[in-house]
């Protein structure tokens, strides 16, 4: 089984070749401004594959109603949304087609191949420019009954804010910015955290606290074995272990020390939307 697999962003598109358990010829294309463009290019991407496609396999952002084969939800890519967009694809195509949420399909590609392959009860907490995730109980992924499991970001800290205003590096250090005058990314706060600058340790301080707020409330809730990070910070090898040490105090100050999750960064990095897209269609496959 040879699939075409895309994971469609706000800004760009994805995509790579899945055969025999491996993702390759990985490349990416701006997104297009419509959905007529958007089937175009899908279509010229998968022409260039030279082995026979037998299906396509999407990774894209919003709730993604699989039983009314629909994108509910909002996002960066509006025309996605609210239309028969299974079926739309596959009539064009030609081709079956499964999609699942970008989240959902990183945190199966973790659970199935990476960092949470053998454990059954997980969390995995995608941080980028905003936080999302997926929970997994029994191995098996859980999206809740409006299809809103694992939008951690919504969570609120102490400060009113959600997780995704506090605890993401893009966010921290545009309010660093904001309050001392000097334009910076996420990647260069950490620069200067790691240079010694007070403000800037400060700051990140700030945003791995409100994180490991939001871990304790997700640990007491759906008491997972394992927490997996993703998203561009957990690149970071500290990561891991700064919210282990953080929840490892707060559940110890509640006297509940002993459920205490393992916390991991992800294996795959930026394939796992990918892989995961592609393991999702061949599951999807077997139960039909």
């Amino acid at each position: 089984m040879s699939l075409a697999v895309f994971d469609i962003g706000g800004s760009s598109v994805k995509y790579g070749l899945w055969n025999q358990q491996r993702i390759s010829q990985v490349g990416h294309f701006t997104t297009p401004t419509t959905f007529e463009k958007l089937k175009a290019q899908l279509q010229q991407t998968i022409t260039h594959y030279e082995d026979q496609i037998t299906g396509v396999a999407f990774s894209a952002p919003g709730a993604v109603n699989v039983t009314h084969r629909r994108i509910d939800g909002v996002s960066a890519i509006p025309y996605i949304h609210q239309r028969p967009i299974f079926d739309e694809l596959e009539s064009y195509l030609e081709l079956p087609v499964t999609i699942e949420n970008d989240a959902n399909c990183a945190g199966i590609c973790e659970m199935v191949l990476g960092a949470g392959k053998q454990v059954k009860h997980a969390v995995f907490l995608v941080i980028g420019t905003g936080v999302g995730g997926a929970i997994f109980i029994n191995g098996e992924l859980y999206k809740g009954a409006h299809l809103f499991g694992g939008e951690f970001g919504l969570m609120h800290n102490q400060n009113g804010k959600t997780l995704s205003y506090n605890g993401t590096a893009v966010n921290t250090a545009a309010r660093f910015s904001k309050q001392y005058g000097n334009k910076l990314t996420g990647l260069e706060l950490f620069e200067q955290k790691d240079a010694g600058d007070k403000r800037a340790t400060q700051a990140i301080e700030s945003m791995y606290n409100h994180l490991a707020d939001s871990l304790y409330n997700i640990q007491v809730s759906l008491d997972p074995e394992m927490v997996i990070l993703g998203g561009g910070i957990s690149a970071r090898s500290e990561l891991a272990e700064e919210l282990q040490t953080r929840l490892q105090k707060l559940l110890t100050d509640e006297g509940i020390s002993a459920i205490l999750p393992e916390i991991k960064t992800c294996h795959y990095q930026n394939n796992a939307n990918l892989i995961g897209a592609a393991l999702n269609f061949e599951n999807k496959q077997k139960s039909r």
